[in-house]
């Protein structure tokens, strides 16, 4: 069955991020069910069928947007997911 795909962001600032995968992530799986959900302060937190696959708390960025789909890929298989560990760098504002 359709892929539940759980992201939890901080506020406001993150939902942009967040509204942009979910364009994705449904552009490429149009049955999948993505939520949003407000998380804990500077977290970006994406949760797969239950598993969480990936935490800007844990690696300070935010996630290339081809790791995810890989992981919904796998997920949409049956395969088992990986936690995704690299992450796109936080934009710097000078």
């Amino acid at each position: 069955h359709a892929p539940q795909i759980t992201v939890q962001y901080f506020g406001d600032g993150y939902e942009p991020r967040y509204q942009e995968l979910a364009g994705v992530i449904l552009a490429e799986f149009p049955d999948a069910e993505v939520r949003g959900a407000t998380g804990r302060s500077g977290s970006f937190e994406i949760v797969i069928n239950g598993q969480l696959v990936f935490s800007k708390l844990e690696t300070s960025g935010f996630p290339y947007e081809d790791d995810i789909m890989e992981a919904l890929q796998k997920a949409d298989a049956g395969e088992a997911v990986e936690k995704i560990t690299k992450s796109r760098p936080p934009c710097v504002i000078l």
